[in-house]
């Protein structure tokens, strides 16, 4: 893509451009900001100097082979994803499998480069499938995909039994399920992640075609708005309209202690359990509440996200806080209090959400809420949590887990192999 300026063609390349394409976008969302401000009556302050801003530049690639983890997990959240699994069909064996997941590796790489797939390309590469083409002259738009594998994988079926990860089997029956059999489990799964949801759909379209008689379509969820922050990135809201990942693991040392598998076979070391959690939000009872009784239930303040006991929205909650009648000034079954990992001995995961809407529901209420993931080299870290909060959260009132599935994420492949391809060799 070449950009013309004062009659002369510039290359795409050009760092000088980044920081015009960043203007760009950063001009477009600062008008959004004021007009939102506006209608707000200035009950949102505008964004503060000190707050990380994100930059989006559509040119920007990160790597597949000999990353250590998949990308998609420590990545820089993208604003959009597809999130998709799959069902191993009947007759598919262990060859299939194999063939299946080179050809989506070889596929991924492509795609992740920004380069379109089904052609010899200039470098000499070959690509394993004909595009389709929705992507043709986009960039790499920060795209990431990720391979997630289900429990059945590793059943008799296959053979793998031997080399099944250690902790991989269904997640129990947990408080606040209210699962659609049609939304839970899968063989497999494959996130897409982007800055274009273009590029993002394209990516996750050639992968399902390209499992035709091998693997089909389970469900599926598009995400966009990231409802999660990583690090050095702004915090997001969730469509309730408070910020959600304040409290996201994000250093490195927390990432090798509850992230990085490291307690099991050779060929697992350096994945991660990946736990998928959609989330419906009653948005409309949500929007019909006071906004001091759902800063109340989420134990922080709408505004600026800052803890009910403090100011800024990263200062520590003071859990033991009391106000002048003698009660907790955030109430122990607050969200925040549940989820804390003050009080949960230190536990932490990496969550790695997505807002989502489906429309409307046959009530003719917004169908819409959260698509929870989260990575952890234990699911029984998730699990505990969530039986906490299942239990006991304020929050509970206004959403319903209605979908539900489990996998584990192999290691990134070192150049010349493909993912999993230990479990064949």
């Amino acid at each position: 893509m070449t950009i013309e300026s004062e009659g002369r063609e510039e290359d795409p390349k050009d760092p000088r451009l980044l920081s015009r394409r960043g203007l760009f976008y950063g001009a477009a969302a600062g008008s959004l900001l004021v007009g939102a401000a506006a209608g707000f009556g200035g009950g949102f302050a505008a964004r503060s100097a000190a707050e990380p801003v994100d930059v989006v530049d559509l040119d920007t690639s990160y790597p597949f082979y000999g990353t250590g983890e998949q990308a998609g997990i420590r990545t820089p959240q993208q604003r959009y994803s597809v999130y998709m699994t799959f069902d191993i069909a009947a007759g598919a064996g262990a060859t299939d499998l194999q063939v299946l997941f080179a050809r989506w590796s070889g596929a991924i790489a492509q795609m992740m480069a920004g380069k379109p797939i089904g052609a010899v390309q200039p470098d000499g590469e070959y690509a394993v499938a004909n595009d389709t083409g929705e992507a043709y002259e986009l960039g790499p738009a920060g795209l990431t995909v990720t391979l997630g594998l289900g429990p059945d994988v590793f059943g008799r079926r296959f053979g793998l039994a031997p080399q099944k990860p250690v902790h991989l089997a269904p997640l129990p029956a947990l408080p606040s399920d209210n699962l659609d059999p049609a939304l839970t489990g899968g063989d497999l799964s494959l996130q897409a992640c982007a800055e274009d949801p273009q590029v993002a759909y394209h990516a996750i379209h050639d992968l399902a075609r390209m499992a035709k008689g091998t693997a089909a379509v389970r469900w599926t969820v598009l995400g966009f708005g990231r409802a999660s922050a990583g690090k050095g990135q702004s915090t997001p809201r969730n469509l309730q309209g408070f910020k959600d990942g304040t409290r996201n693991l994000k250093e490195d040392a927390d990432y090798e202690q509850f992230v990085r598998v490291t307690d099991d076979a050779a060929w697992t070391r350096g994945g991660a359990y990946q736990v998928v959690r959609k989330i419906q939000m009653r948005i409309e009872n949500w929007d019909a509440d006071r906004v001091s009784d759902q800063q109340h239930v989420i134990g922080r303040t709408k505004q600026a996200g800052a803890p009910l006991t403090g100011v800024a929205e990263f200062d520590a909650p003071d859990f033991a806080a009391q106000d002048a009648s003698g009660n907790p000034v955030i109430d122990p079954t607050a969200h925040i209090a549940l989820a804390a990992h003050e009080n949960n001995g230190g536990l932490k995961i990496l969550r790695r959400g997505y807002n989502y809407t489906d429309g409307l529901n046959h009530y003719g209420q917004l169908d819409a809420g959260l698509l929870f993931l989260s990575y952890q080299n234990d699911p029984a870290a998730f699990v505990a949590l969530q039986t906490k909060l299942g239990s006991s959260d304020l929050l509970n009132e206004y959403i319903s887990h209605i979908g539900s599935a489990l996998f584990f994420v192999p290691p990134a492949p070192p150049p010349g192999r493909y993912l999993a391809y230990q479990l064949f060799e």
